[in-house]
């Protein structure tokens, strides 16, 4: 059995490149923190991992991504959240990074609407992909 790397891929930032580069995302805010003066109200696409595991043999990373997406409207919310799923899906037998391929994509939950108490006038979707990138 290999040993882990001492870091995983900073699979966000992959995520957020990926979001970014999708021309029907060109409207949302998408990052790994709430930019400042957020309220919950814009369109946002918030992305985080939320663990995952790695499979030294294969050298293989299997993060959960979560997206918590935002809008204007409940409506707004929904369609940026699919927006942000079927960019993510599409990378599966794609290089993304330097140094990673997509081996697989599956979606764990979402979009699931889930209020946000933090910010109260959020309308708010979530999201958990899973990925599995190889290492090189």
């Amino acid at each position: 059995m290999t040993t882990p790397p001492s870091a995983f891929p900073d699979v966000e930032k992959l995520v957020v490149d990926v979001l970014k580069a999708d021309p029907a995302l060109a409207g949302a805010t998408i990052a790994v923190n709430a930019p400042a003066g957020f309220d919950g109200t814009q369109a946002a696409v918030l992305v985080n991992r939320r663990g995952g595991a790695w499979i030294g043999d294969l050298h293989v990373d299997m993060p959960l991504i979560e997206f918590e997406v935002y809008g204007p409207t409940k409506n707004a919310a929904h369609v940026l959240a699919n927006g942000a799923r079927r960019a993510l899906l599409a990378t599966l037998g794609k290089q993304i990074g330097a140094n990673n391929v997509v081996h697989d994509v599956e979606e764990q939950d979402g979009p699931r609407w889930l209020p946000d108490y933090l910010y109260r006038g959020a309308n708010r979707y979530l999201c958990v992909i899973r990925l599995s990138l190889s290492v090189f």
